[in-house]
């Protein structure tokens, strides 16, 4: 699992989980910020006005907080996993089996990476905005771009942490 504190890997992955765990509670304040937009909609409704565009904001806003709690999923294991599968398990073939997730997770990770910057330069080119507050959709992309990196990072850091099960067992 973790390496000795002078080794610089152990330095690096805990720089790593710290930033990680920053950015998914960015995740969270965005979630929040998406909850206080329908509630001053939904009231605004009822006794003045509702908040024009708060779908717009929810779609963007939920997108945003969806992949920036990827990375801190694959960090902390969190992902789904089909324990019924493994119950029986020894402890190597549960790190083999990890060790594929993360290698998988680190290939999706890239792939999305790739597809979503060409996805924000298209964006950005042909100048999308919402229909209601003209917000640019490209911005959405660069919250999104951070976390799939972020997700790469994770998913080499957990690789490297099940390479080390698996030669330790």
């Amino acid at each position: 699992m973790a390496r000795s504190r002078g080794f610089p890997g152990a330095r690096l992955s805990s720089l790593a989980r710290s930033f990680i765990s920053l950015w998914a509670l960015f995740g969270g304040v965005v979630l929040f910020a998406v909850v206080a937009i329908n509630v001053i909609s939904v009231v605004g409704g009822v006794f003045w006005k509702p908040f024009p565009g708060d779908f717009e904001m929810t779609e963007i806003g939920v997108a945003v907080a969806a992949f920036a709690f990827l990375p801190y999923c694959q960090m902390t294991g969190a992902n789904v996993t089909a324990d019924i599968f493994t119950s029986r398990a020894s402890d190597l073939w549960i790190s083999v089996f990890s060790l594929l997730g993360s290698l998988v997770a680190l290939g999706f990770s890239l792939l999305l990476l790739s597809r979503m910057y060409d996805g924000l330069l298209d964006q950005k080119a042909y100048g999308y905005t919402t229909a209601i507050l003209q917000f640019p959709h490209w911005i959405a992309f660069i919250p999104i771009l951070v976390s799939l990196a972020l997700l790469a990072v994770a998913s080499l850091v957990t690789l490297s942490e099940h390479i080390g099960e698996i030669r330790g067992a």
